[in-house]
């Protein structure tokens, strides 16, 4: 290691998983002013002097976690979640860049409230904090939004969060208009019609529980629309929190045609299925509703093979008083940024997926996928960064969670995976050693 200044940082004897660079074995990092300095393979022989150092004890050393699907209350509805209660759960967890949805009130629409969301966060000084555009005026899917002036104030991609553009012409010219400057478009696929009122997926069970559902095809209709429009305008494109096999396939055809198309999908649909619902369980109330076991696995294996480009936490926070309902009249959504990374390691405790396969799309996946440097372990890559105990095992109390809303369907849960150090730009912003 080469001689740093008194105020670096080395993290020795660790694990290094890092999918960028496909390595996942022995090493160390040196961090200088924000950045890492080197990144050695192997066994370090020796620490240079005047450094902190940092001895991980073998356990696992990755680039911080990327999340870019995030929900917040501010500005509009700071009781359900402010972006320091957000950005304290993403330090927790090991995130360490958070994209807001602009699903706000107002709605992020413009260049100023882009400017407002990344000032405010980097007031913080907790976790990275940048905001997605929306694709719409005040998301109604009828009025193309100011892309190009937010594309200049820092949005990162643009999006009507989980509201459906079923208007084609506005998606198309949306779509055209983007390709211009080579911007990310990001549509949740769900036919509206089919899907209007829904809170299960339709089935033997929703019909059991007495519950309005949709049918899973909703998803692959959508997503085919989508993807003609893709294929016409040649746009750049993120099929947002998929959650079906069936839309898979027609990824994996659009993928095949040289369409440059990414896909999504949430933690919570690796993790859980519609048997989940249970009786009448309103932490599994979400949207896209919890799918069939088979869809699941389905999901599962495209993360394997990387079909998958995106794993997020679909962070949406929604307070005890909207989800303590009828289920078909919950808030749907669920908090997820302090348990995305344990949620995520039972891939690999309970499906056999290996680390750095489950770490690709919370890493460098998003990070390409946006443009953005981070999401590796590089000599002068941003020094953001998780240490983590795969194996510990973590109970999930949602009362302790940093989130102001506690709507956890991992409450109770026990699963493995403790995060020990989270590192942003070279500060440390978690330690739970």
């Amino acid at each position: 290691m080469s001689a740093p200044s008194l105020s670096a940082l080395a993290i020795i004897n660790a694990r290094l998983v890092d999918p960028a660079n496909d390595y996942d074995g022995p090493g160390a990092v040196l961090i200088q002013d924000g950045r890492i300095v080197e990144v050695i393979h192997g066994a370090a022989t020796r620490t240079p002097d005047g450094v902190e150092v940092i001895d991980a004890g073998g356990l696992v050393l990755a680039p911080g976690l990327i999340d870019i699907r995030v929900k917040t209350g501010e500005p509009g509805a700071e009781p359900k979640e402010t972006l320091k209660s957000a950005s304290l759960s993403a330090a927790a967890g090991g995130v360490t860049t958070i994209v807001i949805q602009p699903d706000t009130d107002p709605a992020v629409d413009d260049p100023a409230m882009i400017d407002f969301i990344q000032r405010r966060g980097a007031a913080l000084s907790l976790v990275n904090v940048r905001a997605a555009g929306a694709a719409t005026q005040g998301l109604d899917g009828e009025r193309m939004a100011e892309i190009g002036l937010m594309a200049e104030a820092g949005a990162l991609y643009f999006t009507d969060g989980d509201r459906v553009i079923a208007n084609s012409r506005t998606l198309q010219r949306v779509m055209s208009y983007a390709s211009a400057f080579n911007a990310l478009i990001a549509h949740r696929p769900a036919d509206p019609w089919l899907s209007e009122g829904a809170c299960a997926t339709s089935g033997e069970l929703a019909t059991r529980l007495g519950l309005s559902g949709a049918p899973a095809i909703a998803e692959r209709i959508q997503l085919e629309r989508d993807l003609a429009l893709v294929e016409q305008t040649g746009a750049r494109f993120l099929a947002d929190q998929i959650s079906t096999e069936a839309a898979l396939d027609c990824l994996a055809r659009a993928r095949a045609k040289g369409l440059e198309v990414a896909a999504s999908v949430s933690i919570n649909h690796l993790c859980f299925n519609e048997v989940d619902i249970g009786d009448y369980r309103t932490f599994y109330r979400l949207d896209p509703p919890l799918r069939a076991e088979s869809d699941r696995q389905a999901m599962i294996e495209a993360v394997r093979e990387g079909l998958i480009d995106v794993i997020t936490s679909a962070h949406t926070p929604a307070p005890a008083e909207d989800k303590r309902r009828p289920f078909s009249e919950a808030a749907p959504g669920a908090v997820g940024l302090e348990t995305l990374l344990p949620a995520a390691l039972s891939l690999h405790h309970e499906a056999g997926l290996d680390l750095i396969d489950i770490l690709r799309p919370l890493t460098c996946g998003p990070a390409a996928l946006l443009g953005l440097d981070a999401g590796e372990l590089q000599a002068d890559a941003p020094a953001d960064l998780v240490l983590f105990d795969p194996n510990a095992p973590v109970v999930i109390n949602a009362d302790n969670l940093r989130s102001k809303s506690k709507n956890s369907p991992f409450d109770g849960r026990v699963l493995q995976g403790k995060v020990l150090l989270t590192i942003v730009g070279g500060r440390i912003v978690h330690d739970a050693r």
